[in-house]
């Protein structure tokens, strides 16, 4: 049976904060297609291993490749050129910017007109309340809709990986599942999602497959049915004795 197809890879990565190592020669696979949650409490390594993808912390051991090619070489805007896209923790859109340059600025490296248009369109098919809004500071919006204008903003780039950072965090119950309704559909659509989240039962529902981090080392790893019943990860993360 041939090999499938590998989106992005890291082998035996690890990464340091000064003289510190923080990642751990991790291993992690993730196809087209995807979607994959990475698991962990506070000071796992979660967001350090989504910043080395990024390129913001540098790979200090091992190797990472993004579309059949070495990428941990690269800058972080040679990574979002060749079809990275990040919705960061705690939103972080640009809050004196209209919804509109909001979204705009996740285009700014494109210049098909049409195919951007199209993904306005989809973006308000997605989010109706942004289309409500177009005219409004992102900075006066709520957490739940600053969080749909920072999952618009990275599609207007029509990327091939979205890396998602606490989607759920500050977020009420019913927006959370929301939310995560609508990262099921984007991923539907084929872009491949890797979700950073410490809610690891609604992330486990949606996802393909997890790995979970424990001081900067993947500990568990496997189809994302089998993770949910796992003994270990029950009592460590899905709140079961």
């Amino acid at each position: 049976m041939p090999e499938r197809e590998k989106l992005l890879e890291l082998k035996g990565v690890s990464a340091h904060y000064g003289p510190i190592r923080v990642l751990h020669e991790i291993d992690m696979v993730i196809h087209p297609g995807e979607m994959v949650c990475l698991l962990g409490g506070n000071a796992s390594g979660k967001s350090t291993t989504l910043k080395t993808i990024l390129g913001l912390v540098r790979v200090s051991e091992g190797e990472m490749t993004f579309r059949g090619e070495r990428a941990d070489t690269l800058t972080t805007a040679q990574r979002i050129e060749r079809g990275m896209a990040v919705v960061p923790e705690n939103r972080r859109i640009f809050p004196k910017m209209t919804v509109r340059e909001n979204l705009e600025m996740g285009a700014y490296l494109r210049h098909d007109r049409r195919a951007i248009g199209e993904d306005l369109d989809y973006v308000f098919e997605l989010f109706p309340r942004l289309a409500e809004r177009l005219e409004q500071k992102g900075g006066t919006m709520s957490g739940g809709e600053q969080q749909m204008l920072a999952m618009g903003r990275a599609l207007m780039s029509r990327p091939k990986l979205i890396l998602m950072d606490e989607p759920s965090m500050g977020l009420a119950p019913l927006f959370v599942e929301r939310i995560f309704e609508i990262i099921k559909q984007v991923n539907e659509r084929g872009i491949s999602v890797f979700v950073v989240e410490q809610n690891a039962n609604v992330a486990l529902s949606i996802a393909d497959r997890g790995y979970v981090l424990q001081t900067g080392e993947v500990v568990l790893s496997g189809p994302a049915r089998e993770l949910l019943t796992n003994e270990a990860m029950k009592k460590a993360y899905l709140g079961e004795v």
